[in-house]
């Protein structure tokens, strides 16, 4: 109809509050307006360095001095080697004279009795064998001492000529030896009786020797070191001889005959006896003969070849 406005239009409740609200906060805050500009404020100033701070410390006072070393401690200064080689010079006194050097004492002379000739008729007592010669009776051996031997440096101050072993075993040629030997080899021989009737069924009745005290060097070598026969420490067996049967040489025999079994097992028993054992095999020197002897050897080795 003319004249007539239309109808309005009602928002919902919620709708319109809010829109109010809006409205009132566009009146109340203009846009064009711009937060105000800040004032930098500068930083607080440190606080001032305290006065026991500001004073540097005192310096430390050095260590004590310790006392000087007594006269009496103090070495004597080692001169050097110029001052050393230089002749003495007098040294000016208390007095005022100069003093004259004393030379250092002269060592005493040698005695008398060891110098020149007295010193080669010198003469070590020899051990006492005593107790050695009663055990070589009671093992049924038979000997006669003998003047000492010195022929140069070959010596045996207390020899013994053996010429007879126990249960009859002899000697033929004999053999001059020291006591301690012939003691190895009387304990050696009643092992070698036992051998002879264990794998020969025949009792031993003696030994041939190539040698007992003989002054010469080693292998008969006149360079080499003197050899223990020297000085009766020693014994060559060139042979066994039986009782009903042919003797036995002592040289490399068949292998398994009874004579090579025979020198094969008293040849082991000779190494409990003595401290060397050489015999064929060893050496072309010892391919004839069993060497025994009892040099002394450190930490008592013994060689058994």
């Amino acid at each position: 109809m003319p004249g007539r406005h239309p109808p309005i239009r009602r928002l919902p409740t919620t709708l319109a509050f809010g829109a109010l609200v809006l409205a009132v906060s566009a009146v109340a805050s203009p846009a064009a307006e711009s937060p105000a500009a800040t004032v930098p404020v500068p930083p607080p100033l440190p606080p001032e360095r305290p006065e026991i701070l500001k004073t540097p410390p005192a310096p430390e006072a050095p260590p004590p001095t310790p006392p000087a070393r007594p006269a009496e401690l103090t070495p004597p200064a080692s001169p050097s080697k110029e001052t050393a080689d230089a002749p003495a010079q007098a040294k000016p006194s208390e007095t005022g004279k100069p003093e004259i050097p004393v030379p250092p004492p002269t060592p005493p002379g040698r005695p008398p009795e060891l110098s020149g000739e007295a010193a080669l008729a010198l003469k070590v007592t020899p051990p006492d064998d005593t107790a050695c010669r009663t055990r070589l009776k009671r093992l049924g051996v038979e000997f006669e001492p003998l003047p000492p031997i010195i022929e140069g440096q070959c010596t045996a101050p207390l020899p013994l000529k053996v010429v007879r072993l126990a249960d009859g075993v002899a000697l033929p040629q004999g053999a001059t030896l020291t006591c301690r030997t012939a003691e190895a080899l009387a304990r050696w021989v009643t092992e070698v009786q036992v051998e002879a009737e264990r794998s020969l069924k025949h009792g031993l009745t003696g030994l041939e020797l190539g040698g007992s005290y003989v002054c010469r060097g080693q292998n008969h070598d006149v360079d080499a070191k003197l050899s223990e026969h020297a000085f009766a420490n020693a014994a060559d067996i060139m042979a066994f001889t039986f009782a009903g049967r042919a003797s036995i040489p002592v040289k490399a025999m068949p292998d398994g005959s009874d004579e090579a079994r025979f020198l094969s097992a008293v040849r082991e028993k000779a190494c409990g006896f003595f401290r060397t054992v050489l015999g064929p095999g060893s050496n072309a020197a010892h391919a004839n003969h069993f060497h025994l002897d009892e040099r002394e050897r450190t930490a008592g080795h013994r060689l058994c070849e």
